[in-house]
């Protein structure tokens, strides 16, 4: 297969399935992963020009590492890896849910970091390997709101400069580890459209940032051109806000007054 091949995690809808189409149409194999989306997920692979889908459980590591090493074993040019899958269910710092939080610190953070590892250990690639960690603009503008999501976006953000230390460490110097935090984008958790439209705007631009502009986001990582251990923001400059509440909160707030 002369095409570089990407995996993207969480691809058979949303934000991962439309990174999926601006990788398939920039001409990569795409490796769409689901958890419970097959259906999506073929149909999308049915769409692009070169694609296939590959289903696993996050939750269970040992899966996702088998996966890893499947995909690994097959694949020539493995150019890149993107977790862009997640849960994001409430929770707040008053009362940290046990369960949730097992499970978004699990899926997450902990599966995306040891996938990670394995990429870099089994992977083959020509030009280099790249990881792209989707984490969040909450890393630079947190709330109490989803405490557990949050909590795990910022685990994740910070093996991304540890990976890349590693890396230079070992005097590898063309592999790259990066993180791409996005704000909001797409409707989420149980919001109203007319809350979307309200939240989407709660950022330094006034203005609704696009999948589209993640997908760029995440294709431009790829290439490479920015130091290893970097993390992108795609958010409107949501991130260089002080926001007390997430923007579901303030946008139901905000209609209600």
């Amino acid at each position: 297969m002369s095409r570089p091949a990407v995996l993207i995690t969480g691809a058979g809808r949303r934000i991962g399935a439309e990174i999926a189409r601006a990788f398939g149409k920039a001409g990569w194999h795409v490796i769409i992963h689901y958890g419970t989306s097959a259906t999506e997920a073929e149909k999308l692979a049915r769409s692009l020009p070169s694609a296939e889908t590959i289903g696993c459980d996050l939750a269970d590591e040992t899966a996702a590492l088998a996966m890893v090493k499947a995909i690994a074993s097959k694949q020539e040019d493995w150019r890149a890896l993107i977790n862009s899958a997640s849960v994001f269910v409430a929770d707040d710092a008053a009362m940290l849910d046990p369960v949730t939080n097992a499970m978004a610190m699990q899926i997450n953070a902990r599966t995306p970091v040891l996938m990670a590892q394995a990429y870099l250990k089994f992977a083959k690639a020509k030009g280099g390997r790249r990881i792209i960690q989707v984490t969040d603009q909450k890393l630079e503008n947190p709330n109490p709101d989803f405490f557990s999501y949050t909590m795990s976006k910022h685990a994740l953000a910070a093996s991304i400069p540890m990976l890349a230390m590693d890396l230079a460490a070992s005097g590898n110097d063309s592999d790259r580890v990066y993180g791409l935090a996005p704000g909001a984008i797409l409707a989420s958790h149980d919001q109203s459209e007319q809350e979307t439209e309200i939240s989407h705007r709660m950022n330094l631009l006034g203005r609704k940032t696009t999948s589209g502009e993640l997908a760029d986001a995440a294709l431009f990582l790829a290439q490479g051109w920015l130091k290893s251990g970097e993390t992108l923001f795609v958010d409107s400059g949501q991130h260089l806000l002080n926001q007390p509440r997430d923007v579901i909160y303030l946008a139901r707030e905000s209609a209600a007054r």
